[in-house]
């Protein structure tokens, strides 16, 4: 199974262009599954970025809409413009749910995780894709978030012997209190015997694979260094450290498409491969 995230940048930018740059990216990919955050649907054209790349590569479509995108509009002046999160599925999705996730009032700008389950060959594949709030400084409401996104996931993986995977931008330094919280093998986990495996680490050690630098003419050099921030996690025991593997992780999309760079993240690519 293919599986890739990536957070497309809203209708930032010449979004018009890196639209095109986007589907040609994923076109090369040739996923099974994709996680998407920051996907823009336009309320006058009834167009949806998510549905359109769904349409143009063949794969079912899953979109929740962002309940709180008032900030988000006001950035661009347009407020016929919503904001949310999709899953793009070679199998179809039989079933979905949608959590908003907490913050305090200031930082409050509708972030989601959604859960699409997958009729996969074999069985259901319960699959997550998230978009955590983005301050450097709000690691704390991060951290709450997690704890409901790791409970989301244990309402929602069982029925099934595939382990879910959970993807997207979380905003978070890998060696963050957030991302080993969510992970539950460096400290102890939300749910207890709930773990997952960030799939980079296990395949791909020794690489920071950072997917927002400043190289990337998007992102505002005075940001920092660059820094992983988007993330496939893979639940346990099933996974890279039991039955099955991980391998092939990589960034894609991190460069331009003839001459245009499709988002200011590079999206995070892994082929996951369960027991024979």
């Amino acid at each position: 199974m293919r599986v890739v995230t990536w957070n497309l940048w809203w209708r930032f930018g010449p979004w018009a262009e890196r639209q095109k740059a986007i589907l040609a990216v994923l076109r090369d990919l040739r996923p099974d599954v994709v996680g998407l955050q920051e996907v823009w649907s336009d309320r006058r054209t009834g167009e949806n970025l998510a549905e359109w790349l769904a349409a143009e590569l063949d794969l079912h479509c899953a979109w929740a809409a962002s309940p709180a995108p008032e900030r988000w509009q006001r950035r661009i002046s347009d407020d016929s413009v919503d904001i949310g999160t999709a899953v793009l599925s070679r199998w179809p999705v039989t079933d979905r749910a949608v959590l908003s996730l907490p913050a305090p009032p200031d930082l409050d700008d509708g972030r989601l995780a959604l859960c699409a389950r997958l009729s996969a060959p074999g069985g259901q594949v319960p699959f997550f894709t998230t978009h955590l709030t983005s301050p450097l400084h709000a690691s704390a409401t991060r951290c709450q978030q997690v704890t409901a996104l790791a409970e989301f996931v244990a309402a929602h993986r069982h029925g099934t012997p595939y382990p879910p995977i959970v993807t997207g931008d979380f905003n978070a330094w890998p060696d963050s209190d957030e991302i080993r919280l969510f992970g539950g093998t460096r400290t102890s986990p939300v749910v207890p015997g709930q773990v997952f495996f960030d799939a980079w680490e296990y395949a791909a050690q020794g690489t920071a694979g950072a997917t927002w630098t400043p190289d990337n003419p998007y992102v505002h050099p005075g940001l920092g260094p660059g820094v992983r921030v988007d993330y496939i996690h893979v639940g346990g025991p099933a996974g890279p450290n039991g039955e099955g593997t991980v391998h092939g992780v990589r960034r894609a999309g991190h460069g331009p498409v003839d001459g245009v760079w499709p988002s200011d993240h590079a999206a995070v690519v892994a082929d996951l491969q369960g027991a024979e």
